[in-house]
């Protein structure tokens, strides 16, 4: 299966202005040289601690937001070398569900003016035909064509969410970040949610990037699963096999930390040490081993590389080298 996307030590910097004249006094590393690829029609998890960098990475691999460097392929070529011209006619094949459905939405739109503007752009709708896409689409993902001249603040969060995953699929996209898409939703909600994208991607052959905190839901959506932790990946592998056999200590605290509802399985786990590391000021070495049980002496001083541990299970961990 070939990769739809790839990213080549993708790293992004913010500035931190100070001063009157508000020169640049540090950076905060908020992606920090990470690199992975995505199959085409499969579904990638990313997960990690709030704050790691895992929205910045998604938004990035869209050009919603410029890297500082590194490479983004998509469908072979590389995109940030893409002009404007170039990029708008790439857009139609990269979309984005965001988190918040209600903000994401503009209140002063109908849903028929939400889902049909893109298609009036891009080009594939006319105002004759808009009405008969726009019911279709309202139709797969599970709202009555009835309610598409009612504006966002007239849905629920479920229903609102169902139009940002409408709008997402509006220009047959390729490719879609998903970004927390259910973590504002109540869990019966969340459910539902995740089944309709599920059935869209099997049923549209969607490669999905999605971007999640919580890891049953990953386990349940995803084929692989990626860990991030301060702005970088350190553990890759498939998802059944990242559950079972998790390499990394950060991985295994993840783990651990999970909700689980059977009294029979659940584990008393000490919570990790210490605080998340500030972005703007990394620890050196490997950025886990202020908090890591495991750690050994050089890793406060060398970054660890990527270790293969199976054909398809990848770690950067000092433990493995």
């Amino acid at each position: 299966m070939t990769a739809l996307l790839e990213i080549q030590s993708l790293k992004k910097y913010f500035p931190v202005h100070s001063g009157v004249f508000q020169k640049v006094v540090a950076q905060v590393r908020a992606v920090d040289d990470v690199s992975f690829s995505i199959k085409k029609g499969e579904i990638l998890g990313l997960v990690g601690e709030s704050g790691c960098g895992k929205t910045t990475l998604g938004r990035m691999t869209l050009r919603l937001i410029e890297p500082t460097g590194g490479k983004v392929l998509f469908e072979g070529q590389d995109i940030l070398q893409f002009d404007k011209k170039a990029m708008n006619l790439i857009r139609p094949r990269m979309q984005i569900i965001f988190q918040d459905p209600y903000s994401s939405l503009n209140p002063r739109f109908t849903v028929k003016q939400i889902l049909g503007e893109s298609m009036l752009v891009h080009g594939q709708a006319t105002r004759q035909d808009l009405t008969e896409k726009v019911e279709a689409l309202m139709t797969r993902v599970g709202l009555s064509p009835e309610y598409q001249n009612r504006y966002p603040h007239e849905f629920s969060g479920g229903q609102r969410q169902r139009v940002g995953i409408a709008r997402a699929l509006a220009l047959n996209p390729h490719y879609i970040v998903c970004d927390e898409p259910v973590s504002a939703l109540d869990v019966s909600i969340q459910a539902q949610i995740i089944n309709l994208l599920m059935e869209l991607q099997a049923d549209l052959n969607l490669t999905l990037l999605f971007i999640s905190h919580d890891l049953n839901v990953v386990k349940h959506l995803s084929n692989r699963t990626a860990v991030m932790y301060l702005g970088r990946v350190v553990e890759l592998a498939p998802t059944l096999k990242l559950n079972e056999h998790a390499a990394h200590p950060y991985t295994r605290a993840l783990l651990a930390a999970r909700p689980n509802l059977d009294p029979r399985q659940r584990k008393r786990n000490a919570p990790l040490p210490g605080e998340v590391p500030s972005p703007m000021n990394p620890p050196s070495g490997c950025h886990f081993h202020p908090r890591c049980p495991e750690a050994m002496g050089h890793c406060r001083t060398e970054t660890p590389k990527m270790v293969a541990l199976d054909e398809d299970h990848f770690v950067h961990c000092h433990l493995y080298t």
